[in-house]
This record gives structure tokens, C-alpha cells and sequence, in this order.
């Protein structure tokens, strides 16, 4: 046995293992990685982009927040809307309303005014002209709440027919009446500003028919003796 194969045995036979051998299962180690950065400024860097993320997530935050509140404000204003429109709708005629109870209070008194009993006919003749005062007065009454509303009436008499406002009813020659003029109102319109509400009906003056010639045989006819 050469001095070799004595080195490499164990006294029990088996093979020795040199001292500087790892041994089989220890891998040999990879070499790390070079950045070519030192540490310190790679630490520096990481921290800065972390920085960075915290402040984008912040902004983001904030921005969604921000989109959530204006989404829910524009919401609110939308339903605070349809709800201000229902009201008008539904409420808009209150100022109207309120004028005309005068109206109904002014009918109701005119009507027991009627109803009073009266013994003679001067009385009856009191009573009537009374009670024609009084319709006169509402009749006035109506027609200044109408005006404060924006409600005027087209009594358009003597005026040029105009159909935008009024509607013919019939055509009449009336002497000294312009041809198109109104010469009679058969109902008043109204109009609310300057949308018209109802056409006042409306009657209107034509020209005269020309007369028609007279034949040559009638003006060569002479009367008989």
C-alpha cells in the first residue's frame, strides 16, 4: 500500500476526508450581487420613493374624498331642485289664490244682499241697483288682481283685428268703421305677459260691396207715357 492510499484510509479502512474539505452537501456559495451603490445610498433612495408613495396615496385619498363630496353636494342640489319644481307646481298659484278670497267674501256678501226680502218696487229698485254696484265693484276687483299677476284683458274694440290676439267671429259693414277694425268684442281674451291665454272673440267691420254697374239697356230705358 503506497503512502498515499494509507493517508487516505481511516485506521477502520474507511476513506479519510481532508481537513479543508467542505464535504459534499455544502453548496458552493453565489457571489453577490454588485450594485455598484453603496448601501447607504440605497437605503437613502428607498426611503425616498417611499416618501413619495405615502404622498401620492394621501393626494389620492384626498382627490377621491374631494370626487365623493361635489358627487354627493351635486346630488343633493339635483333633489333640492325637483323638490323646489314640485312646489311650484304645486304651490305656484298660492299668491293668486289668496287674492281671489277677497273676490268669493265680496260675492258671498253681494248675493245675501239679494236675498234680503224687499216689499215694493222702490225697494227692489234699491236693492237692485245695490247689488249691480256691487258686481261692478268685483268685476273692477278681479280685473286689478289679474293685472298683478300679469293677466291683462283684450277688450279690443275700435282696434285693427289682429288674429295673434283675437278670432273672428263675424264680418259686418258698419258705416264710419274701418274695413278690419273691430267693431264688436263677443267675449274678452286674456294673456299672461306675452303668452295669450284665450283669443278675445271678436267681430269685424268689412268694406262695402262695390255697387254693381248699371246695364246700358237700363239707362237707354225711358218711361212710358
Amino acid at each position: 500500500m503506497t503512502q498515499t492510499e494509507h493517508d487516505e484510509k481511516s485506521p477502520n479502512g474507511a476513506p479519510q476526508t481532508p481537513a479543508n474539505d467542505p464535504g459534499p452537501e455544502a453548496a458552493p456559495a453565489e457571489p453577490a450581487a454588485d450594485s455598484g451603490m453603496p448601501r447607504a445610498e440605497l437605503e437613502a433612495r428607498f426611503a425616498a420613493l417611499a416618501a413619495e408613495l405615502a404622498e401620492k396615496s394621501a393626494e389620492f385619498a384626498a382627490f377621491k374624498d374631494s370626487a365623493q363630496r361635489q358627487l354627493a353636494e351635486k346630488e343633493n342640489q339635483r333633489r333640492r331642485a325637483e323638490n323646489e319644481m314640485a312646489d311650484a307646481r304645486k304651490y305656484g298659484a298660492v299668491p293668486f289664490a289668496r287674492d281671489t278670497l277677497a273676490l268669493a267674501d265680496n260675492l258671498r256678501r253681494a248675493l245675501a244682499a239679494a236675498a234680503a226680502p224687499a216689499d215694493d218696487q222702490a225697494a227692489r229698485a234699491q236693492l237692485f241697483d245695490a247689488l249691480r254696484q256691487g258686481v261692478e265693484l268685483i268685476d273692477r276687483e278681479f280685473a286689478g288682481i289679474l293685472e298683478r299677476h300679469g293677466i291683462k284683458r283684450l277688450e279690443p274694440l275700435g282696434e285693427k283685428f289682429d288674429p295673434n290676439w283675437h278670432q273672428a267671429m263675424f264680418e259686418a259693414e258698419v258705416p264710419g268703421a274701418a274695413p278690419g277694425s273691430v267693431i264688436q268684442v263677443v267675449q274678452p281674451g286674456y294673456r299672461l305677459h306675452d303668452r295669450l291665454l284665450r283669443a278675445a272673440m271678436v267681430g269685424v267691420a268689412k268694406a262695402k260691396a262695390a255697387e254693381a254697374p248699371k246695364s246700358e239697356a237700363a239707362e237707354d230705358e225711358t218711361p212710358q207715357q
